[in-house]
């Protein structure tokens, strides 16, 4: 994991926090394309590390404060006229990771997302 429990300071609850972490260091080697895995967590910049744990801790609470909505199958709802969508501006979906625009911003600058061919 990339952000051990003790260094964590959201609202996770202590039982599922060790969980969501695990769960939200996938996401975030998903949204790398794995090159932290590749690289190895302690090869990278401090700089870099950083960013990451910052990355993972907003990530893990993104996915526990939204749980409900990212786990539904519902796209939009509209009821009597009334509607409900999202603001898709505040969300990046990466393959089958969804994530908020700050964690996303926060891991373009460590240049692990590139979609090109790193060399």
């Amino acid at each position: 994991m990339y952000l051990d429990p003790s260094e964590y300071s959201g609202s996770i609850p202590e039982q599922e926090l060790e969980k969501r972490l695990k769960r939200a260091c996938r996401d975030i080697d998903s949204l790398t394309f794995n090159r932290i895995v590749r690289t190895g967590f302690e090869n990278l910049t401090e700089f870099r590390q950083e960013l990451i744990k910052e990355a993972v801790q907003l990530h893990a609470d993104f996915c526990y404060d939204n749980a409900q909505l990212l786990e539904s199958p519902l796209a939009s709802y509209a009821i009597n006229g009334v509607s409900m969508s999202f603001d898709k501006s505040k969300t990046v979906t990466v393959g089958d990771v969804t994530t908020s625009s700050e964690v996303y911003s926060l891991l373009m600058q460590t240049g692990l997302c590139y979609r090109g061919l790193v060399v």
